[in-house]
């Protein structure tokens, strides 16, 4: 009998175990759901708010674009076109101050050598006059004949100097390509090496421009 009595009570301390252990389940279950909607309704009121904001701010750029006044508008367009077309006339300005510029030099140049093709066409001519004068003779008919072939040379050497020929130096000098021209060797021991011994030929130049080289003999 005591041990019948002894498995009732196991029986139902049993049973009450079972009882506490369901209702700390169920306090647990309705703990994470009050949980769980209490951030839903966090979460559904921040996005409410978000919503309101943005509603704010395009309520906001609805009423900055409302308060734009017309002739404000049209003031900056007009400030917008005359700072394109005054881009633009600067631009224009530069383009043309260069070729002005251009134009100058060129007649400038144009200015400087217009001579050059004249006085390169009566080089010969002043050879042959040289070579004339370097003829001797000994009757006064000669002497009065080179005299006067004399005086025509000068006074047209002096024109064309005037009008800027120069005569290109040559003996003495170092050789230098870009205004002699070597047509020969020489030998000697007064002259430097590379040292012109010997002026063939006259060479001419008008200001810098070479009109021809100096045929020359150059020391070894």
């Amino acid at each position: 009998m005591a041990e019948t009595n002894e498995s009732v009570n196991n029986q139902t301390d049993e049973q009450q175990t079972e009882a506490e252990s369901v209702e700390q389940t169920e306090e647990t279950a309705n703990t994470e759901e009050a949980t769980t909607s209490e951030q839903t309704e966090d979460t559904e009121d921040t996005a409410s708010e978000t919503n309101e904001d943005n509603q704010n701010d395009d309520l906001q750029d609805e009423n900055e674009q409302e308060d734009v006044d017309p002739k404000d508008e049209e003031i900056q367009q007009l400030k917008d076109e005359v700072k394109e077309n005054e881009e633009k006339y600067l631009k224009l300005y530069a383009e043309f101050d260069n070729y002005k510029r251009r134009i100058q030099k060129e007649n400038q140049t144009m200015k400087t050598y217009q001579a050059q093709s004249v006085l390169t066409d009566i080089l010969p001519t002043i050879d042959n006059i040289e070579r004339a004068l370097q003829i001797e003779g000994d009757t006064e008919q000669f002497n009065s004949l080179q005299k006067g072939v004399q005086m025509v040379y000068d006074s047209l050497l002096k024109a064309l100097k005037d009008n800027g020929l120069e005569v290109i130096e040559t003996e003495g000098q170092q050789f230098d390509p870009n205004f002699h021209q070597a047509v020969m060797q020489d030998d000697n021991s007064e002259y430097e090496s590379g040292q012109i011994t010997q002026e063939l030929q006259k060479g001419y130049k008008l200001k810098e421009r070479v009109l021809r080289p100096s045929m020359v003999k150059v020391n070894q």
